[in-house]
């Protein structure tokens, strides 16, 4: 009796987000926080953005780090264009040089190689996240250098559809929340997250919201 009730809460845990159930999450919020439905009055639903798991989403998201994601997606694009199938194996022949052409800072090349590694001497298993629990699946994927709070939480909420991740730092979405907010000012990355406890167990839904007020507001589209 004790496994199968534990068994469902693990169950009920990973529980990911479906197109229904971004709708139904969409509702709750905005009974919770009325300012939401300003942003589906003037732009609709926001789109199910999801990404495919693996080597090749980390990579992008890593090249995604404090740049645009215009930049980032050309960077992405030249990539593939240069390694195609994007696999650690054929990422680790790249030159440093190649790289830089890409659009690889020193940093991120860094960043990249240690991820293929950790993939290829499977220290880093992607295919058993979708097991675990959220604080697993950030801890696991933290052990990779380069790979801090904002990466893990993205492939979290992006990858694995989780309902409840803040991507703690997230530029967009802190200036998101002071324009539809009418703030003076926009919140530090400590004050967004303290203001997402109230979109709990759906605060990854406030983020897709968000960002697509963000993008909309610029007439920008996600990548």
């Amino acid at each position: 009796m004790v496994l199968i009730v534990y068994l469902a809460g693990v169950c009920k845990m990973q529980e990911s987000l479906t197109p229904h159930r971004l709708q139904q999450a969409v509702q709750d919020l905005i009974k919770r926080d009325p300012a939401f439905a300003e942003i589906i009055n003037c732009y609709d639903f926001p789109p199910f953005w999801q990404r495919e798991p693996g080597f090749s989403t980390l990579i992008h998201i890593i090249l995604e780090q404090q740049v645009s994601l215009a930049s980032a997606h050309a960077a992405y694009k030249r990539l593939q264009t240069q390694c195609s199938p994007l696999t650690p194996e054929k990422f680790l022949k790249l030159t440093a040089v190649e790289l830089k052409q890409i659009g690889f800072s020193r940093q991120k090349t860094s960043y990249g190689r240690a991820l293929a590694h950790a993939i290829l001497d499977e220290t880093l298993d992607l295919d058993s996240l979708d097991t675990r629990s959220d604080q697993a699946v950030l801890e696991q994927l933290m052990q990779v250098k380069g790979i801090g709070v904002w990466t893990a939480n993205i492939y979290i909420l992006m990858v694995l559809k989780r309902p409840d991740i803040w991507p703690k730092g997230d530029l967009a979405l802190q200036t998101a929340i002071q324009q539809l907010k009418g703030l003076t000012k926009r919140p530090t990355s400590d004050e967004a997250q303290m203001m997402s406890e109230v979109w709990r167990p759906w605060r990854a839904v406030a983020a897709r919201l968000l960002w697509h007020f963000y993008l909309s507001k610029r007439q920008q589209v996600y990548p």
